[in-house]
């Protein structure tokens, strides 16, 4: 579904006519305070600062021969880009935002279609110019272009400070809860619970690796662009988490009742999701996040083609703080069964009960967890380690702490495993002698 190069905008991807109501419902339109997309870009970073996997082998310029002329022409568009005239059927003429588009700025020449004759010169001048361009959403364009992405934007109103320009705190607290939030997303997507702790967290951060962001120069607005493979998964889930967390907002104000985040679950939302609109709100007169779908993908099943940017206000904090804490407090604790490698014994003396730490190879999507035994466990466990063998043992994973302790432990047995495992942990016993901790004061556990 492409959005076509001569449809009007208002640069921002929004055309006119009526909106299709997403599943979860949009909520009543409030004042857009915020700029439009185009006056968005800035200083480019990646996370990591190296990205891996499809950015990696990304040229500078992207190659004309496999860009397609239309979605060069959406992105334009969503970016502000003024298209004026053209060759009827065959080019049109795109300027770039802001008053310099009227006189010596930018001028780009787009094909309409690949069937244009000379197609793949004039989009490799496209390119170029864009690649020397001022404007500073050329930058935005140039990596829709690079790889297939999704787009998410966050929007602060903070005062300014010297010179206009947020204070670097502030762009740091808008960072880090931009993060939180596509960690939300990412956690949602491998399950739908009201708070994740530490499940999940290893694998969710893995899939935000290929995510690149832009930073506007004001530092009230940050992008983040999601590969549609394998992020647009976690764009469908905010998609939904977040006007899901809209209506849920709103019942709450409107009747004092907290049904609807029980159900809010279910789309995705989650402590860690209102614990991150919490950290974009606060010390904010408002915020905003947009999601954009890629234009070479389409619009994702159940979606609208052009969703509305969803707002939160300081008004709304008590609501969402409201709904951490209860989503803390009814997650319920899991019956596993962990398979995991001895990494820390302790105990207080010599004999008795004692605490150990497991690295968890099996049973729970967790990386380690703490675990009270007995004392014949904590001996098997140490045999255990001491031969090179990790430890299964049956209990029930506490939300309390993040899904980090395992309470009510049973049933502490060796694991076979093969010779080469078994060469890595005793190599890991040699080099941290320091495991055992029996009366050697606190320590970690």
């Amino acid at each position: 579904m492409h959005r076509p190069i001569d449809e009007p905008g208002d640069g921002a991807g929004h055309g006119p006519g009526p909106l299709s109501r997403p599943p979860h419902g949009v909520p009543p339109s409030r004042p857009r305070s915020h700029p439009v997309p185009g006056e968005l870009p800035g200083h480019w970073t990646g996370i990591p600062a190296v990205p891996p996997g499809p950015w990696a082998d990304a040229g500078e310029i992207p190659d004309p021969g496999r860009v397609d002329p239309r979605v060069l022409g959406a992105l334009l568009a969503r970016h502000g880009w003024r298209r004026r005239g053209g060759a009827a059927g065959r080019y049109s003429r795109w300027t770039p935002p802001g008053p310099e588009s009227l006189g010596r700025g930018t001028s780009l020449l787009v094909p309409e279609s690949r069937a244009f004759p000379d197609c793949e010169d004039l989009l490799g001048e496209a390119l170029a110019a864009l690649a020397h361009s001022a404007a500073p959403s050329a930058r935005e364009v140039l990596t829709g272009l690079t790889v297939p992405s999704d787009e998410i934007r966050w929007w602060r109103d903070v005062p300014p400070g010297p010179a206009g320009t947020v204070p670097w705190p502030v762009q740091e607290q808008l960072r880090s809860a931009a993060r939180a939030l596509l960690l939300a997303g990412a956690l949602a997507v491998r399950g739908r619970n009201g708070y994740h702790g530490s499940r999940h967290r290893r694998q969710a951060q893995t899939s935000l690796e290929s995510v690149v962001v832009g930073a506007a120069p004001g530092g009230r607005a940050l992008t983040a662009f999601l590969p549609v493979d394998p992020g647009r998964a976690v764009s469908v889930r905010l998609y939904h988490a977040l006007y899901a967390a809209r209506e849920a907002v709103d019942y709450q104000r409107a009747t004092g009742g907290m049904e609807a985040f029980d159900t809010a679950v279910q789309a995705g939302v989650s402590r860690e999701l209102t614990e991150a609109l919490v950290a974009l709100v606060r010390g904010t007169e408002g915020a905003s996040v947009a999601l954009e779908w890629s234009p070479a993908a389409g619009t994702p099943e159940g979606c609208a083609a052009r969703p509305e940017p969803v707002e939160f206000s300081p008004g709304d904090l008590p609501a969402l703080r409201e709904a951490g804490i209860r989503y803390l407090t009814d997650e319920p604790s899991v019956p596993v069964r962990i398979t995991g490698a001895v990494v820390r014994m302790r105990r207080s003396g010599p004999r008795g009960e004692g605490t150990v730490r497991l690295r968890v190879l099996a049973g729970a999507e967790v990386g380690h967890v703490r675990v009270s035994l007995d004392e014949e466990g904590y001996r098997t466990a140490g045999h255990a380690h001491l031969v090179g063998l990790p430890i299964r043992v049956v209990g029930r994973l506490e939300s309390r702490g993040g899904f980090r302790r395992l309470t009510d432990a049973t049933g502490v047995v060796p694991v076979q495993v093969d010779e080469a495992e078994r060469d890595r942990l005793m190599k890991s016993l040699h080099e941290n002698l320091d495991i055992f901790e029996e009366a050697c004061g606190p320590g970690e556990d």
